[in-house]
């Protein structure tokens, strides 16, 4: 049984300490999640999915994160920019993409998947995309990223509302206000979520 694995938000403006928007101690995880990431085998993960935090400087005034934080990841700025290299995953690997302006990966209607290496190929709509992942049997997901308590949270929610057991590596994810083991105590008891102590 594959497992697969959800990239939340590794965009420069969250993971940089000069990002607009820069998470406590996300520089730190640069590294440690690209060597995660270029060890993953195609055996054991089913494809990975990139998240982009995607704004816009003409709307942003009107969205509900301009109440809470500066503009941030406004779309191909260097902000924007994910921090990983995809061209480190296996190639065997399949890696996806979704863009997303609210800090629920689940919640704005009409998202698609889109394949993160060819852009020319079709999208998939993001209910049917991880429907088929369920139909072909992949129950888990290892969720890594930005911010634990916000993005991160959020796609943990939206995956265990779907079925899936979701476990994340309490070292490859920052909060802002609350860290992984917090968020999992209080939002989280009692429901398919393991933090993992190792990365692994």
């Amino acid at each position: 049984m594959s497992r697969f694995v959800v990239v939340v938000d590794t965009q420069w403006d969250f993971m940089a300490g000069e990002g607009a928007l820069s998470v406590a101690g996300a520089a730190a995880l640069v590294a440690p999640m690209q060597a995660w990431l270029s060890a993953l085998q195609p055996a054991d993960v089913a494809g990975v999915l990139f998240t982009f935090d995607t704004h816009f400087r003409e709307t942003y005034a009107a969205s509900p994160e301009a109440a809470m934080f500066p503009i941030h990841c406004v779309r191909d700025t260097p902000g924007w920019a994910n921090m990983l290299d995809i061209a480190l995953l296996d190639p065997a690997i399949p890696a996806w993409r979704i863009e997303k302006g609210v800090f629920d990966m689940w919640a704005e209607p009409g998202l698609a998947i889109e394949d993160a290496r060819d852009p020319g190929a079709p999208s998939i709509p993001r209910e049917a995309f991880f429907s088929r992942l369920a139909a072909q049997h992949t129950t888990d997901v290892m969720v890594i990223g930005v911010a634990a308590d916000y993005c991160v949270r959020w796609a943990v929610e939206g995956l265990v509302e779907r079925g899936f057991a979701v476990t994340v590596p309490a070292g490859l994810t920052r909060g802002i206000e609350r860290q992984i083991d917090t968020v999992a105590a209080e939002d989280f008891a009692g429901r398919r979520l393991t933090i993992s102590t190792s990365p692994a």
